[in-house]
């Protein structure tokens, strides 16, 4: 089959749902993706020439948290590192449980990389010490080479989620049967600390792109 367009409006009737939707995954897999878009503001919306914009490219803040072996864990953890982050807690009985699976399918693809990292923050810290932190891991198979499951102050986890990765409750957080407030998002961070991808972390299809976006960085 050849990727070429043609006279949908003719033919989409000879067609079911299912074939249109294979069809359209088709000709997106035809894209030669060369580059990946950034991301400035809350809404998500793709910039990519950033060379005329009026305000600086967003970039994540500084920060400052302990991971599941008992080390500091800083923006200069990933200094030249392209990693992706996203938001838990070790007792969530829903959407964690599909993210953590999600991402170690990915993690598992870049485990000899050392230049591809993953970050998971703690929103209930009170509950997820670092021997928690510790446990969650050993029981996911988690390297702390490679992933750091992170936990520290609630305000500066929250003032993080919220400013730098755009985690507002309109964008994508939610309350689970336990009250507990979390977002599903997964976000890939360049070696600029610039968000260049947002990811529904429960979808494995979504992962699959995030995976191959992650390869698209590796060769900028």
């Amino acid at each position: 089959m050849v990727c070429q367009g043609g006279n949908f409006a003719k033919v989409f009737g000879r067609f079911s749902l299912v074939d249109f939707i294979f069809i359209i995954l088709f000709f997106s897999s035809c894209e030669n993706k060369e580059t990946l878009p950034y991301y400035n503001t809350a809404d998500f919306t793709p910039l990519w020439d950033i060379d005329t914009l009026k305000n600086p490219i967003h970039r994540i803040a500084e920060f400052s948290f302990t991971d599941q072996d008992n080390r500091l864990v800083t923006n200069k953890t990933f200094d030249g590192k392209i990693y992706v982050a996203n938001f838990f807690f070790t007792s969530c009985p829903s959407i964690c449980p599909r993210m953590t699976d999600n991402l170690k399918f990915v993690a598992d693809q870049f485990k000899i990389n050392k230049d591809v990292m993953f970050i998971s923050h703690s929103v209930t810290p009170w509950i997820d010490s670092v021997k928690q932190l510790n446990q969650f891991a050993s029981q996911h198979n988690i390297q702390s080479s490679q992933w750091h499951l992170v936990t520290g102050r609630k305000e500066e986890i929250n003032s993080l989620a919220r400013r730098s990765y755009f985690a507002e409750e309109e964008m994508g957080l939610t309350k689970d049967s336990a009250g507990f407030v979390h977002t599903e998002h997964c976000l890939l961070i360049d070696r600029e600390r610039r968000i260049r991808g947002v990811y529904n972390g429960t979808l494995p299809l979504e992962l699959e792109r995030l995976a191959e976006d992650i390869k698209v960085l590796i060769q900028e």
